[in-house]
Order: C-alpha cells, then structure tokens, then sequence
C-alpha cells in the first residue's frame, strides 16, 4: 500500500509547533524564532513534506518559484548559467521554471514569459541578448512581474547583472601583446548578440590603445564548427596573423581544430585565447588560455538580487551590477616563433610547386 503523504498536520505534530508556525516557515515569514524554524525545516525534512504549490497559489501567496527564459542550453555557458541559478535558488527556497527561447525574438521571449507567468512565478530571469529598448519594453510590458537580464547593455534602463567583457578582454591583448604578437585576428559571436558585439568592441578598443588595428575579422554562431569554418576562410584572407581572439570557448574547439589540421602548431605558430572558462576549456588540447566568467557569481548575484528585489519592487536600476571577468592563462598561448614570416613564406612556395607539377 502506498504510503501516506505527510500533511503540515503532521509536520507541526513531528516539531511540537503549531499548525501557523509551520505556515509561517514554509512562507518565509521573518516572525520565527530562528530555532523554531531549524526544527520545523528538520521536520519537513524527516518528513519528506512536500508543500502543495497550487494551493497556495489559488491562496494568493507567493509560489516560491522563479523562472528563468534563457537561449539553447545545448550552448556551454548558458547551461552552466541555469545550474547555477537552479543550486541558489533552492538555497534561497526557491525552485525555478527553464523556458528555452532559440528564435522569433522578440515574440518568442513574450510567449515564454507568458507561460512562466501562467504558472505563476514570483520573479523571471532573461538570459537572452537584448538591445536596450527590446528589454526596456519588455520589462514596461510586464510591469506587474519582476524581471532581471543577464545579456543587455550597460545602458539599458532596466534590471541588470553581467560581466564586464573589458576586464578580460584587455587582458588577453596586453598579455598577446608583450609575448610579442602584432598580427591579430577577431573572431566575434554573431553580432545579434550583446555580449558578441561588447567583447568585440573591447578587442578592438584594447588594440586601438596599442597602435594596432584587427589583421582580418570573422563572425561565428557560438558553435566549434563556426570556429572552425571561421578559422578556415580567416586564414584564407590572410594567413600571417600570429594570434586569434574567439568570442566563445566552443569557438576555440573548431578555431583549434582548424588551424591543427592546416598543420599551423598552436599555440607555436598561432595562439588561441577563448572566452568563457567552461568546464571542459582546460582540457582542451593544448589547455585553452580563456576570458574566465565566474557563472557561480553570476547565479548567486541574479537570484539574490531578483529576491531582493521581489521584497522591494520599486529598487532602482543603479542597483545592477557588473561583474568582473580574468584572463586564465594556460598552455594556447606563447611568444610568435622568430621566422614565422619564413613559414609564410614556405607555404606560398609549396602551393606554386603544387601548382607547377599541375602544368
């Protein structure tokens, strides 16, 4: 026979409470004795209590539910994003509702927030890229619901925290820069992106205060195969830069695999600096020097601040924040070999003895 489910009768009978302090812990209320509310939430615990959501919703209390709209999670740093998210809310007794949007912006995005607001979420956190009037009216269209962004401009009139790409980004050239490296390409996100057309501004900018201009340009979609068709057709417009700027980690992955199999040693002949710091860029081979984002912070500061935020709707904008980003240099990048001119110069020789035995 299939056990009972455990009532908050219970739970105010298993912690020698009442029926309304039980209520009380399960809402968050500030009038529990911090020792009272260790016992009931040991009961809830020994317990297995699992609070009825839609009743309480039909109640008119808070549904102790965040929800988060969010691009592809088949994409490293937005699935590490939502783990993050997803670990703080439950430590701050929230759990949290995903809706993915990938296209149709910005209908796609309403109709998400739409389904996240049927199920009655407290609060909603955007991780989408957003110019500044798209998140602006988003947020006036849905004035009654708390929302924070991840991906906007640092001018946007709305709720906001992100990373700062011009720590890292000018870190990465400064530290190519005194290896020696002059000949630089870019290889950006897709310019639909904010945080795509940030850190390329910021690479260029970086360059700018060194005399320098970006040797050739390219523009991926976030995936290795982009980084390396990019790399491919990069290299193709000029073969002689020595170091690679890539928007993304999955870009360096292709970027890498590109220049490996053109026989262009990495880091020996071109160095490779990504953006990220996912999981799996240290293991990258060679191990990806890499822009670090602590997604961790990142987590923990969206959804304290969105909580924060339910409890004082009126919070100003100058409350966002930008977080600070780091270059971790690993084993992609090092001095250009002397002679690498010589090398350029080795392969325009092999293609017109390739093309003479042609004739």
């Amino acid at each position: 026979m299939k056990p009972k489910n455990a009532t908050l009768d219970d739970v105010a009978r298993h912690a020698g409470v009442s029926y309304q302090t039980v209520s009380r812990v399960l809402n968050r209320s500030r009038n529990v004795a911090p020792a009272t509310r260790l016992k009931v939430e040991q009961s809830i615990s020994a317990l297995n209590y699992v609070p009825n959501r839609m009743a309480q919703q039909l109640a008119g209390k808070s549904s102790a539910t965040l929800g988060l709209v969010t691009t592809s999670l088949g994409f490293h740093a937005p699935s590490q994003i939502a783990a993050a998210i997803k670990i703080h809310a439950q430590q701050a007794g929230y759990n949290v509702l995903i809706a993915m949007v990938n296209e149709d912006l910005p209908d796609g995005l309403q109709a998400a927030v739409n389904e996240l607001q049927a199920q009655r979420v407290d609060g909603i956190i955007i991780n989408l890229p957003l110019d500044g009037p798209q998140a602006e009216a988003l947020s006036a269209n849905n004035g009654d619901m708390a929302c924070l962004f991840l991906d906007v401009p640092p001018d946007a009139g709305v709720f906001y925290v992100m990373f700062n790409p011009d720590d890292g980004t000018r870190e990465s050239v400064d530290h190519l820069f005194l290896q020696g490296h002059r000949q630089f390409a870019l290889l950006s996100g897709p310019m639909a992106s904010v945080s795509a057309r940030l850190r390329l501004q910021s690479w260029q900018r970086a360059l700018q205060e060194r005399g320098l201009t970006a040797a050739v340009i390219g523009q991926g979609d976030w995936t290795a195969q982009s980084g390396y068709l990019r790399t491919l057709e990069m290299r193709h417009q000029c073969a002689h830069f020595t170091a690679i700027l890539v928007g993304n980690d999955q870009m360096s992955l292709g970027v890498i695999s590109a220049l490996q199999q053109q026989n262009v040693a990495v880091p020996a002949q071109v160095s490779v600096i990504g953006y990220d710091d996912t999981r799996d860029s240290a293991f990258f081979l060679p191990a990806l020097t890499t822009v670090s984002q602590d997604f961790n912070q990142l987590g923990q500061e969206a959804v304290t601040r969105l909580v924060s935020m339910l409890g004082n709707p009126a919070q100003p904008h100058s409350a966002s924040v930008m977080l600070p980003t780091h270059l971790v240099v690993r084993h992609s990048t090092a001095a250009p070999i002397k002679g690498a001119d010589l090398h350029h110069i080795a392969d325009s020789l092999q293609q017109i003895v390739t093309a003479l035995r042609g004739i």
